[in-house]
Parts: C-alpha cells; structure tokens; sequence
C-alpha cells in the first residue's frame, strides 16, 4: 500500500471519529447523556378532574420545571386505553411510567411484565401485600405509591361531627364515593370513625356512584343523604365528586372536597381530605431520574410527613366552634401520628 493511500486511509478513519464524536453527548456515550423522560397515564378520570388526576399532572409539569426532565402525560378515556396507552409511553422511549391510580393494576402487571427493564410506578396501590392485585406477580420494576388517607379523613370526620352536632338538627353526615375499591374505601373509613370518635351518636351515610366522571350520578346520591338528614356531604369520587358538592351547596349545607384542596368552589367547603399525589409523582421522578428507583416497594405518604392533609378551613366556620374543632383536631392528629390512635382503613 503506497503512502498516500495510507494517509488518506488514516484522515478517513479520524474524520469518522470526530463525526461520531460530534454526535455524541460530552460523557462519551449516547445513554449517559440522554435526558431522562417521565410519563404518566391518567386513568378514566381525566386530567381535568380537578382532584385525583389533575393533581398528579400537577406533580409531572412541576418535575419538569424543577428537575429539567422531558415529560409525557396521556389520558385514558376508557379502561380499555390502559394497555395501549402504557406501551405507548414506553414506545416513546420513557425511562419511568406512572400509572394514575388503582384501577390501572391489572393493565400495568401485564405491560411490566412485558418490558421488563422499563421503571414505572403506580399510585394508590400497593406493590408488597395488602389489597393483592400484585400478589405472585414479578414487581422489581414497579413502586407503589400510597396513601394514609384514613388519618386526615378521621379528623374531617370529627369535625363534620362537630358542625352537625352544634347546628342542634338529627346527628347525621354523609359521604359520597365513586367506585368502590379500597382507595375509597379507606377515606369513608377513616371520615366514620373520626365522627363517632368525637360525637359517638353520629350516623353515616355512605353511598356510591360507581362512577368517577359522571357528575350527575355522584348529584343523585348526595340528594338521597341530604334528604336522609346529612348537614356534611364528603365526596371521594373524583370529577363524578363535583356533583355531590353541588348538591351540597344547592341545600346549604357543608361539602368537603377531596385530593386538591377544593376551597376554591367556594365558602361552603368545610375543608378538604387532600392527598398529596401530586408530591407522590414529583418524588418517584426524581427517585428515578437519579437512580434511586425503588422497585418492589411502596411510598408512604401519612400525617406524618404531611403526604397527607387538611386544606383551607372555611372561613364561615368561625368564632369559639371554630377554636373548639380546630383544637380538637389538633389533639387528634398528634395522637394519630405517635400511634395511639390507629385508624381503621376497611369501612364497617
């Protein structure tokens, strides 16, 4: 081979590096460098839920301004869009898939299975035991975010209680839930027990509307309790939820939001049993974003480490009731978190 072939061989073989050099990120690798994508699938009740769902969207958009990740949210209309639209998100080469709620179990088992090396998470469902949707299946790719809501929904439940028994009318609150599964379940239990805590003659009347969307559904229940004597209408029932404290307000009496804190809606709001799924969302992206995924394990929110919450008390609610419920709810709430109150999470 002559020289000058030689040379010319040698600039090509550079010239390739330096473009491949170029191409790549300063690491020296195309995977160190690349920005790391969180997605979220909303499950059927909607990103604009103003509750559950929208919250957790709240929890994406502020990963992606605070950690600097690309983010990916995709709403599921029917259940039927679970499967599809989990691949989907993992198709467009997400590094952790948040599944947005319980309902969304079963889709996500099969499709971890399937990618197994894709992290993904799922809120209001447990991973390791209890209400065993993943019981023998493989879950080293998935973490369970959940939530103590039975703890903020037993001092709503004294207070309701409370506000009842000073408005010297029948000692009865309502509560309205949509689907009934155990994320639903553990608010209605934790709210019953609170109220009998702290006013031991209160009836509870617990409904469902089988429906997280359908505002109308929610409306109707609420009108049952509210003529069975309710002076509170709690709704756990996402956008469906909306149309409880509709008719609460429509009767004038008290409504307690849920997830968000929906004071918002007006002074008629009690308070609200907010869930910090928002924060649940945040932290799992920046687990993962910084390789500290914990697969095979579930997050905690509680009192505790405020994952869970009161919102705004209503300023209709005032003067020596107000001190009273409020320093009542306080006692309580310490007495949660140090373990001598154990709140039940299954209703009776």
């Amino acid at each position: 081979m002559s020289t000058k072939r030689l040379t010319a061989g040698v600039l090509a073989v550079l010239m390739a590096a330096a473009v491949l050099a170029a191409l790549l990120p300063a690491g020296g690798s195309a995977r160190s460098g690349a920005t790391f994508k969180a997605a979220l699938i909303s499950d059927v009740g909607h990103f604009n839920d103003k509750s559950f769902n929208q919250s957790q969207l709240a929890g994406l958009n502020l990963a992606k301004r605070k950690l600097k990740v690309q983010t990916l949210a995709i709403q599921s209309n029917n259940s039927s869009d679970y499967i599809p639209n989990l691949t989907s998100a993992i198709r467009q080469n997400s590094n952790l898939v948040i599944s947005a709620g319980f309902l969304m179990a079963g889709a996500l088992q099969t499709v971890a299975a399937q990618f197994p090396d894709t992290n993904f998470a799922i809120t209001d469902d447990t991973v390791s035991s209890a209400f065993g949707d993943f019981k023998g299946a493989d879950v080293h790719n998935i973490e369970g975010l959940t939530y103590a809501t039975q703890q903020n929904s037993y001092l709503i439940g004294c207070m309701a209680a409370m506000v009842t028994k000073a408005a010297k009318g029948k000692q009865v609150i309502g509560v309205v839930g949509g689907i009934k599964i155990p994320p639903v379940d553990v608010f209605l239990a934790g709210y019953e027990a609170g109220a009998k805590k702290c006013v031991p003659s209160t009836t509870v009347l617990k409904g469902y509307s089988q429906d997280f969307v359908k505002q109308d559904l929610c409306k109707n229940v609420a009108e049952n309790e509210i003529q069975g004597g309710a002076h509170v209408v709690f709704a756990v029932a996402g956008l469906c939820g909306l149309g409880a404290l509709s008719a609460a307000k429509d009767h004038g009496i008290w409504g307690v939001g849920v997830d968000r804190d929906q004071s918002f809606l007006g002074t008629y709001i009690l308070t609200s049993a907010v869930k910090r799924v928002d924060i649940g969302v945040f932290n799992a992206i920046k687990g993962a974003k910084a390789g500290k995924f914990k697969g095979g394990s579930n997050a905690v929110f509680n009192l505790k480490n405020n994952g869970v919450a009161l919102g705004k008390i209503s300023p209709k609610l005032k003067g020596r009731l107000r001190k009273q419920i409020l320093a009542k709810v306080a006692v309580l709430r310490k007495q949660i978190i140090s373990g001598k109150i154990k709140v039940p999470t299954s209703v009776s």
